[in-house]
């Protein structure tokens, strides 16, 4: 029996998501097929490069339809978590529109050069499965230069220059800003927490 499926969205870090959850125990398959998709007991949507790309080949196979439909357990990552909200600022691309709310860029500065890349710890909102055993001393890995803004739906932030959403939840679906396959045993944790929804 498959556990979950991961939409192929066109990102470099399929294999690596796939590997981690096969770690864990769980038969992970990679499609970009809606019935696949459609009939999947939970599903994953990574993301690495352009929201606009990623939109485009969404949209291609379909799977943008099927997505907002889904009443599974959906865990956008990276990239795949900016798709869930309603537009995006990068290259004005309107996204799937599960989540509320705009993704912006980053703002550069001396200190704190964009894409934001390395190790950051939560800052937890608000209590969740998800998040079980996942605290404010455990550290992340972040890669990204666009981020969600703090709102009802975020369940965790992260401070880089300003406060931005690092795990989002909007019913069934969920998004992390970061890349749960990177992060060592914190992001294992994660990926359990989200195989036991």
């Amino acid at each position: 029996m498959i556990d979950a499926v991961i939409v192929d969205s066109g990102g470099a870090n399929l294999a690596s998501l796939q590997f981690a959850l096969e770690r864990l125990g769980a038969r992970a398959i990679v499609s970009d097929q809606p019935q696949q998709i459609a009939a999947a007991r939970r599903v994953l949507l990574p993301g690495v490069g352009a929201a606009g790309d990623a939109m485009r080949r969404l949209r291609a196979t379909g799977v943008d339809q099927v997505i907002p439909e889904l009443r599974v357990p959906l865990l956008g990552i990276c990239l795949g978590m900016q798709l869930l909200f309603e537009h995006s600022c990068e290259n004005d691309t309107p996204c799937l529109g599960v989540v509320p709310g705009r993704i912006e860029q980053l703002r550069p500065s001396v200190a704190l050069p964009v894409p934001h890349m390395g190790w950051n710890t939560l800052a937890l909102k608000s209590d969740d499965s998800l998040l079980t055993d996942i605290g404010s001393r455990d550290y992340l890995y972040f890669v990204h230069s666009y981020a969600a803004p703090v709102s009802v739906c975020t369940l965790a932030a992260v401070q880089y220059g300003s406060e931005f959403s690092a795990v989002v939840r909007q019913g069934n679906f969920f998004g992390v800003q970061f890349h749960p396959e990177r992060s060592g045993a914190v992001g294992a944790r994660l990926l359990r927490n989200f195989l036991a929804l």
